[in-house]
């Protein structure tokens, strides 16, 4: 059913603006559309799998039949200001009103599935060529080896390299490789360093070999293994106890800042305004490339002044004798380095090295292997060169690649078979990343085909691409799924805030990453929600505070105005329009400031914003704060995204209700996830690698979101490394899904016309 009563009027989706979707979708679940044949409530749908249309609310109700619409179309009426010119009329604007039905039919993009290259054959069974009797004994033990997998697991001496594609066992493939090297070969288990990124991967492995035969738990916990930090961080607390005791660990990333931030004193830096969180992530990336505050180069102004904060952050670590978690592995090398016999002892005590996902191996890590492994050559590296996604902490994919050039005739096993997803998915992963120049050739294969295609699909916006998938997973759990099938995947943390919003206001349980602040507490949102807050309550002292870095205003001066305040007896707001400035273009906003903010209330909060951005220049502090930090925080992405949550509402002070209530329940579901298991899983691509789920849905894939604008900027200045690497979150994304993906092209982003990604070229 087409036809729909909405205000009184009669509505056809087929000549309704798709803009009003949304909100015809919200007004159907406040019982406020209608049947134009029985009179019954109805609802729209908004999914991914039907077109758009009405329902009735009541299950057992008789479908009506659509009723023909007459369409009756308003006069339209315009209205021209003109300004005179030496003696001419000129229009300087132009305002077109009409009715709200659009005046030419809506052509809805219907969802279709993506395209795959070649159809399933069903691979042979695996025959182990292969005289192990160890290997023999997995395979009745139920941990059966194919053909690669066995020749990764029993070339035990020299290096190698195996490149693990994405689902093809490569945690069994360490593990099996491990209990190989105890039982057939009889090494010694202290002779045996298993590196890991995680913590939790760690313990993984060794929980695995407690069930492989014949191992025993002592030779286990004879191993070494361990993250990189970790491992080398007790050889170093082993040698120098009291220089590396842990209680001088900076743990916390609010202590490193706080020491940043009393060397950014020295400059004058604005606590409020310069990105520290941003600069530390700097400095370790600094640090994990072997770069010193006497050897980095930085480029441009921002950086300058990092390294300076680089620098006083190092001397005032070593004032204090304290150290952070990157110390943890320069300071390593810098002892092998300062003593040869002390690095000889350790070339001796290790003899073989498994180091797992090699791809997000950084400089410093490579270079402890390197030192270790100098007498043995016995690396054994794994990793997927397609799985390399940590370029922004240091982590590089050039180290696999180029494997060869310092471990000369090592030996390279393909691990090409894919055990996770179904042919279909891999089909269109592999397409993917087979775009990328700079790799390792491989295709992967599946083991099994399924019913369900790879499906893309076209909402309007990311509102309506937030209520398309909740549809969609409501659907599938009407019918067996859980919630804990479904992963909902997105590129930045601004991207998932409309479909959390969704997930707020349904009954579906889910969760998110500790590390997700709400979109309302970021640095740029909050900025312009405090302008929005003055326009209703002019003492707002929080929100005096956050506007001040928009006008380029000190916060020391915050006490001045507050003293002003109470002496003048006028508001907050008033004492800051008086404040008196040196500059021309501050003195020129502090006068707009009182007749602009209190001319808001009365207006919607969208066209609020576009006014504090326009008459207070608040576009110049966005503009200023995105050329700082990193790349990937644009705070004008932020605004745009910001004007579509607004459009939702038609007051500010409901906007400012909504947006309070979305940040309290972004902290408490952060609680409810530590604790809920059977839920929907809402992750940036970056936290679900490793991960897999039955469902996939990854939002935005749209040019400007994945890949993103600065990889576009990069290439269009010649460099098509980052390019690359967003190439390779996408296939991480897509090869996350077990049965069924799906690929959300939004037809506009943040406000804006948007491209399907180029990524998806080969497939449509």
């Amino acid at each position: 059913m087409k036809t729909a009563i909405f205000l009184k009027d009669k509505i056809h989706l087929n000549k309704t603006n798709r803009e009003e979707y949304q909100k015809i979708y919200d007004a159907g679940k406040k019982g406020s559309l209608t049947c134009p044949s029985c009179g019954d409530k109805v609802r729209l749908y908004l999914g991914i799998m039907e077109e758009p249309h009405f329902f009735h609310v009541l299950p057992d109700h008789k479908s009506c039949a659509d009723q023909p619409i007459i369409e009756e179309v308003a006069p339209v009426k315009v209205e021209s200001v003109y300004t005179e010119q030496n003696g001419f009329r000129i229009p300087v604007s132009r305002s077109i009103q009409t009715t709200a039905t659009a005046t030419r039919e809506v052509i809805l993009k219907k969802s279709r599935a993506l395209k795959i290259d070649k159809p399933f054959v069903s691979s042979p069974p695996f025959r182990i060529e292969h005289d192990h009797s160890y290997i023999h004994a997995l395979a009745k033990s139920g941990f059966s080896l194919d053909r690669s997998q066995a020749k990764a697991v029993s070339y035990s001496d020299g290096p190698i390299l195996v490149l693990a594609g994405a689902g093809s066992g490569k945690t069994r493939v360490l593990t099996a490789r491990t209990a190989f090297m105890l039982e057939e070969k009889k090494l010694n288990p202290s002779s045996i360093m298993l590196v890991t990124f995680t913590a939790k991967a760690a313990a993984e492995m060794k929980a695995r070999l407690h069930h492989y035969p014949n191992i025993s738990g002592r030779q286990i916990q004879q191993l070494v293994t361990g993250t990189f930090h970790s491992i080398f961080y007790r050889i170093l607390s082993f040698h120098a106890r009291e220089r590396w005791d842990a209680r001088n660990l900076l743990k916390r990333d609010w202590q490193r800042e706080q020491m940043l931030k009393e060397a950014g004193r020295t400059l004058n830096l604005d606590e409020k305004e310069f990105s520290y969180d941003l600069a530390l992530q700097k400095i370790s990336y600094w640090k994990n490339n072997l770069e010193f505050p006497d050897t980095v180069k930085p480029e441009g102004d921002w950086e300058e002044k990092v390294a300076f904060l680089y620098k006083q952050y190092e001397l005032n670590k070593q004032n204090h004798q304290l150290f952070d978690f990157d110390d943890m592995l320069i300071g390593c090398f810098q002892l092998f380095q300062a003593d040869s016999s002390l690095l000889e002892t350790y070339q001796n005590r290790f003899q073989y090295f498994l180091i797992d996902e090699f791809q997000d191996i950084n400089k410093v890590q490579y270079e402890l292997i390197k030192l270790l492994s100098a007498k043995s050559k016995n690396v054994c590296a794994v990793g997927d060169d397609d799985q390399s996604i940590y370029a922004f902490r240091g982590s590089d994919p050039s180290y696999l690649l180029e494997f060869e050039r310092d471990f000369p005739n090592a030996k390279l096993v393909v691990l090409d078979q894919n055990y996770r997803s179904s042919h279909e998915i891999v089909s269109v992963a592999n397409q993917i990343i087979s775009q990328n120049k700079r790799r390792r050739a491989k295709s992967m294969a599946a083991q099994y085909s399924h019913t369900q295609t790879p499906v893309s699909f076209f909402p309007y916006d990311e509102e309506e691409e937030a209520t398309m998938i909740l549809t969609d997973i409501l659907e599938k759990i009407a019918h067996g799924k859980r919630p804990s099938d479904f992963a909902i995947l997105f590129r930045t943390n601004t991207g998932s805030r409309a479909m959390f919003e969704r997930l707020v206001s349904s009954s579906l349980p889910f969760k998110i990453d500790q590390d997700i602040e709400s979109f309302y507490d970021r640095f740029i949102v909050k900025g312009m929600l405090a302008f929005l807050k003055l326009s209703l309550n002019e003492d707002d002292q929080n929100a005096i505070k956050a506007v001040l870095p928009a006008l380029f205003i000190k916060q020391t001066v915050f006490q001045d105005i507050k003293a002003e305040s109470i002496l003048q007896d006028c508001s907050m707001l008033e004492s800051l329009s008086h404040l008196k400035t040196a500059y021309a273009f501050q003195a020129k906003k502090l006068k707009k400031l009182i007749p602009i903010l209190r001319g808001l209330s009365s207006l919607s909060p969208t066209v609020a914003i576009e006014m504090v951005e326009k008459e207070l220049g608040f576009q110049d502090f966005v503009k200023k704060r995105g050329n700082e930090g990193n790349q990937l925080d644009k705070g004008s992405d932020d605004i745009r995204d910001l004007k579509v949550a607004a459009k939702n509402f038609s007051s500010i002070l409901d906007f400012l209700e909504h947006t309070d209530h979305m940040k309290a329940m972004n902290k408490e579901m952060k609680q409810i996830s530590k604790q809920v298991q059977d839920a929907v899983t809402l992750s940036t691509i970056h936290r679900a690698k490793g991960l897999e789920y039955n469902t996939v849905y990854v939002l935005g894939t749209v040019d400007g979101s994945l890949p993103h604008d600065y990889s576009l900027e990069s290439l269009r200045n010649g460099d098509s490394s980052a390019l690359e690497e967003e190439r390779r979150l996408l296939y991480v994304a897509v090869t996350r899904a077990m049965e069924a993906l799906y690929l959300s092209i939004p037809e506009r982003l943040r406000g804006k016309k948007a491209n399907p990604s180029r990524f998806l070229s080969t497939l449509r």
